[in-house]
């Protein structure tokens, strides 16, 4: 079932910026963790360059990033369940400690195999935290603008710990790769730190209120999960978004080399997209706040797919600007949404796993996507933005409502995460 907020609700409900100022302290402490922990995380951005570097061939660099990606996936599944099993906050903590170890022995490291094995379980480690931050989140505000109000400044931590982090890898990886990655783990080891010593007084997740058939329901995990249409088709609809979105990192660098532009073009393109995302997103999802979500998905879907489809007729720098604000609007408009959406959908002590599942697709769009996208461009660059235009609108279709079940409920924006929506599917 799919989740709206009523009309008549949009008189009495606060501004945006009234639900910003008044999100509960647990939002901004896992917020102010995320940007720590962003910052920090250089291994995923500079790991092909360290291999390379020591004289490994761009293959061997290719399997360390292939068997990292599937274990980010499993690290989200595993995140899920230990968030609803064992609780937020210490998931948090021996995700991060234990990616903290991980990294730091990777300098140290002499064979490819060993270099695999725990490259492969740091970023299983890294992501397991990833559920279980936005369940903290979750439990900690109660109406459908308080969550997109949370996840936007999730977001935004992530986001701007992302382009200083960038700046500052590379300059560390221009000193030592070994301070690098140390730095990585001190980052880890102090968003752990900063989690288990501040993170204290947690709602209890509403799990602990339920009754005994909601107890029975919550033991088969994941296969109650996989039994729910609605998120099945918004998994799928996920990993269709991700495999669009990620032709930025693969199909627009061949594009830009190939119109005979450089480097610092896409450079250009990618840092203004950056700052455009930092100082919009936040408005733009208080204005998308007053729409249906699926909608609101379901059109920056669109428009990230008519975007990115048309980069390939964009063959000098004007053009290729406008089409990166057009898909960049577009990732702002859908990602914030997407993820707030799913605890509309979200029964009593599944938030971990509905999380996790959540983030197992997105990772599978991000893991798979270049691999699909750079060996169809290979074959033929035009086929691959048609692609790009087709699963565009693939996954702008599969946002939206089922007819039948948008007339069947229409859930008030006062409710707790999907509870109520929840029973309503049994």
């Amino acid at each position: 079932m799919s989740t709206a907020p009523p009309d008549s609700s949009a008189t009495t409900s606060p501004s945006f910026r009234d639900t910003l100022r008044g999100l509960p302290s647990r939002v901004w402490l896992i917020s102010i963790g995320a940007l720590i922990n962003q910052v920090g995380n250089f291994l995923p951005i500079f790991i092909t360059l360290y291999l390379v570097q020591r004289g490994y061939s761009a293959g061997l660099a290719g399997v360390v990033l292939g068997v990292s990606g599937v274990a980010r996936v499993l690290g989200n599944t595993v995140g899920g369940h230990l968030a609803d099993k064992l609780g937020r906050r210490w998931t948090i903590v021996g995700s991060a400690v234990a990616n903290a170890g991980l990294v730091a022995s990777v300098p140290f490291l002499e064979s490819m195999p060993a270099i695999i094995v725990v490259v492969g379980l740091g970023g299983m480690a890294s992501q397991i935290s990833r559920p279980a931050a936005a369940s903290v989140l979750i439990d900690s505000v109660e109406t459908h603008q308080q969550r997109l109000a949370a996840f936007g400044v999730l977001r935004f931590a992530q986001n701007l710990g992302f382009t200083l982090g960038g700046g500052i890898g590379g300059v560390l990886a221009s000193i030592s790769y070994e301070w690098l990655f140390l730095a990585n783990a001190a980052t880890g080891l102090l968003f752990g730190v900063f989690v288990a010593v501040l993170l204290r007084g947690t709602p209890r997740s509403r799990s602990d209120d339920e009754d005994a058939d909601t107890q029975t329901d919550r033991s088969v995990g994941y296969r109650r999960a996989f039994s729910d249409r609605v998120l099945v088709r918004f998994l799928l609809m996920t990993v269709c978004a991700e495999l669009v979105y990620t032709q930025v990192t693969v199909g627009l660098p061949l594009h830009i080399n190939d119109v005979g532009l450089s480097d610092r073009h896409f450079g250009y393109l990618m840092g203004l997209s950056g700052l455009l995302v930092l100082v919009l997103e936040l408005p733009i999802t208080a204005l998308a706040s007053r729409y249906r979500p699926e909608y609101m998905v379901a059109l920056g879907n669109l428009v990230i797919g008519v975007g990115l489809a048309l980069t390939g007729f964009a063959v000098t720098m004007g053009p290729l600007l406008a089409t990166m604000v057009v898909w960049t609007f577009g990732e702002m408009l859908s990602t914030s949404i997407g993820q707030a959406h799913v605890a509309n959908l979200t029964p009593p002590g599944m938030v971990g796993r509905y999380q996790g599942l959540y983030g197992a697709a997105s990772t599978t769009g991000i893991c798979v996507g270049p691999v699909i996208g750079g060996a169809v461009y290979a074959i033929e660059p035009s086929a691959m933005w048609v692609g790009v235009a087709v699963l565009g609108l693939l996954s702008a279709l599969l946002a939206l409502p089922r007819r039948r079940a948008a007339s069947e409920v229409v859930v008030s924006d006062s409710l707790p995460s999907g509870s109520d929506l929840a029973s309503s599917r049994k």
